[in-house]
């Protein structure tokens, strides 16, 4: 099912991924430019903004005020780790939550079961691999803090 909220404005080329038994929904006044993907269930918040070429995996959540950078990847999808025959075990989805009013930068990455704090920002080209408290900048390879911002 897809639930779009009051005066979204969505590019026609953004694809939902979604079924009667997966749901993607988004907030009132969210805009998204084109090419992004969406695979449900996810939840978008009310004034989210997602530039172009976004790549969003299920069981992601968006809160709202959030900006999303060109050519992000919220990636919940991993493995278990399987027998040496073939590493790659059952496939799993590891939840993604993005607190209120942060700013995830130019293709970022942000692997499943991360938590970005409210108010906080992702500088461009990370790889995020643990949560990020609130109010913070993180940025590298792994990400790490490079800075508290005011509340």
């Amino acid at each position: 099912m897809l639930e779009i909220g009051d005066d979204a404005r969505i590019d026609k080329r953004v694809q939902f991924n979604h079924n009667d038994e997966v749901t993607i929904r988004v907030g009132d006044r969210a805009k998204f430019y084109r090419g992004t993907e969406f695979t449900g269930p996810v939840t978008v918040g009310d004034d989210v903004f997602i530039n172009r070429d976004a790549y969003i995996r299920p069981h992601t959540t968006i809160g709202d005020r959030v900006n999303i950078g060109p050519f992000v990847r919220l990636v919940t999808d991993t493995h278990e780790i399987g027998p040496a025959e073939r590493r790659a075990g059952a496939v799993r989805h590891d939840p993604i939550v993005i607190g209120d009013g942060s700013w995830i930068g130019a293709s970022a990455t942000i692997v499943g079961g991360v938590t970005i704090g409210s108010g906080s920002i992702v500088a461009a080209g990370a790889v995020v691999t643990e949560d990020v408290p609130d109010n913070v900048i993180v940025g590298g390879v792994p990400a790490k803090t490079l800075r508290t911002l005011p509340a």
